[in-house]
């Protein structure tokens, strides 16, 4: 990964676990419990899975572990939907959370694509 993309990764990915750990204890403090743990986990899944794409064993493996962080953010994605759909959390709060979503999304789809076109560009990138 290049240096620099991976610093904005991991550092937006990190960033973004410790404001979904936030969300988790304000939903707790709401007594919603299935919900907050659902997003907890996904949410800071993201991180995890970028952080063990750094040390990955390949080029495919590096691509798979990415490719597990952009399902954990759009699972992601669907919780702050049904949060903010089943009133759980405000307009405002879900509109910070999604466009930090939505850009880890964007930001690990292009590094997925560039890498693909890097390493295997003889394969038909899906």
């Amino acid at each position: 990964m290049n240096e620099s993309r991976q610093n904005i990764v991991v550092s937006k990915s990190y960033a973004f676990s410790l404001k979904i750990i936030d969300l988790y204890k304000l939903l707790i403090d709401k007594k919603e419990y299935v919900m907050s743990k659902q997003i907890l986990r996904s949410g800071t899944s993201i991180g995890a899975n970028i952080h063990e794409a750094v040390s990955s064993e390949s080029k495919r493996d590096f691509v798979h572990k990415l490719g597990i962080a952009v399902k954990e953010s759009r699972e992601t994605s669907y919780w702050l939907n049904l949060l903010k759909d089943s009133m759980f959390i405000t307009i405002e709060k879900f509109s910070e959370l999604i466009e930090d979503c939505d850009e880890l999304t964007r930001i690990l789809n292009s590094i997925i694509l560039t890498t693909k076109e890097r390493y295997f560009p003889n394969i038909h990138n899906s």
